[in-house]
This record gives structure tokens, sequence and C-alpha cells, in this order.
């Protein structure tokens, strides 16, 4: 008998073509920073564990892009990845710092843009940077799958 370990989603999966991003405003003062900046380090420590799990910025292995208010990062982005600190939500700050760096810069690169989504606010970034809905996913882990050796 199969063992659920841990069940993710179910998530929404988008896909991006060149001619329909809908980018913010050019002059944002999105900067690329350095992966282990301490800045991009400071700003999961603001966002909790569970929020920061979700965004996956901490496994990001493509260019990070942040937006500062002073010296604090209050949005960063990878390219399937972005974190907004809570007390800077709902100021388009996901979608500045997506659009203009993140999403532009893999798009220029050749690269396929998709996002997956759970939360809804994270969906609402999605359609707002121009990603159409093909989908959905559920993921599971399982335990220990027992092999049947034969008699």
């Amino acid at each position: 008998m199969l063992e659920f370990l841990d069940v993710v989603g179910p998530a929404s999966l988008f896909h991006l073509d060149q001619d329909g991003i809908l980018p913010a405003h050019q002059g944002t003062g999105v900067e690329q920073l350095a992966i282990g900046d301490g800045g991009l380090t400071a700003l999961p420590a603001l966002s909790g564990e569970e929020e920061t799990s979700e965004s996956g910025l901490e496994d990001i292995s493509s260019p990070a892009f942040c937006l500062r208010r002073g010296d604090e990062v209050v949005a960063a982005a990878g390219y399937l990845s972005v974190l907004v600190a809570p007390h800077c939500r709902g100021n388009q700050l996901a979608w500045v710092v997506a659009s203009i760096a993140v999403v532009a810069h893999a798009l220029d690169a050749g690269l396929l843009s998709q996002r997956r989504a759970r939360p809804y606010p994270s969906q609402r970034v999605a359609v707002a940077l121009g990603f159409q809905e093909l989908g959905a996913q559920l993921s599971v882990r399982l335990g220990d799958v027992p092999v049947d050796r034969g008699c």
C-alpha cells in the first residue's frame, strides 16, 4: 500500500510568450543581486518560513532581482520565484520586480517562461504579467514503495 507523506497543491500552471508580456513601467529601480547578497537573505527572514518556502526564493539558481526601500530589500524574484516583504504587499511590487527583471531577462535569454502558482495572490501576479493558465499540478511525496520480489 502506498503511503502519502506530503501533498502540495493543487497549483495553477502558467505560460508566457514574448509577445504576451505586460511589463511594469520602466525606471522602477530594479537591481540584480548576487546570490547570497545580505539584502536578499534578509527578505526571507521578514516573510516567514511558509511564505519563503512557497516562493522558492532561497533555492534559486537564476539571477536574482530586487527592489529596495532605503537599504531594505522589499521585493525579490528569480526566474521561478517572487517574494515581497509582508509590510509592502498590495503595492504591485511582485509584478514590478518580476516583469522588468525576471520575465524580460528570461525571455531575452531565449528561455521558456513558465510559472507555478498556488496561492491566489501568486496567480494574480502571473495574470498581471500576461501569463496564460494552461493547467494544474498536484505534487505528492510517497513513502517507501514496496517491491514485489515474487516467491
